[in-house]
């Protein structure tokens, strides 16, 4: 849920600690690119999360390994997760991105405002952001299949 609905990478996913999810915004430093980022979370989200943290302690990783005593798990086992999850309900051809990708695809559909979601990803242009949700081979197809001489 992290990942569709605060479109992180799942680098900075896997960083989170309880305390950091506690106040309704994430404060993160992205691993990539090494800015401070702020990141309000939406309603959907932060009761999500009420349940899923409640139990746990501030220090805890929201995504703990059950190797050692307080790691969060590797960036290859949330891949992991997320192909066997995919597949348990047909859906093939899927990684980490996937989250992010998704995020940027619904809001792009739903809202069309490329510009602030090439703000959202630190996109250097609006093509790059629409090549990266996958608009561009949206419409290809689009344009192929809807195409009649």
């Amino acid at each position: 849920m992290i990942g569709f609905y605060t479109a992180l990478r799942i680098s900075d996913i896997l960083k989170l600690k309880v305390r950091d999810v506690k106040t309704g915004k994430l404060n993160i430093r992205e691993q990539k690119t090494g800015k401070q980022k702020l990141v309000a979370m939406n309603p959907q989200l932060i009761s999500a999360l009420r349940g899923y943290t409640e139990k746990k302690k501030d220090g805890e990783y929201l995504i703990k390994s059950r190797e050692g005593t307080n790691r969060p798990i590797t960036r290859q086992q949330a891949c992991n997760i997320v192909k066997i999850i995919c597949e348990d309900f047909g859906i093939y051809n899927v990684g980490t991105h996937t989250m992010r990708k998704t995020f940027g695809y619904h809001y792009y559909k739903k809202t069309k405002n490329i510009a602030l979601l090439q703000l959202m990803y630190n996109h250097t242009h609006p093509s790059v952001t629409l090549r990266y949700i996958g608009i561009t081979s949206d419409n290809i197809d689009s344009a192929i299949v809807g195409f009649k001489y």
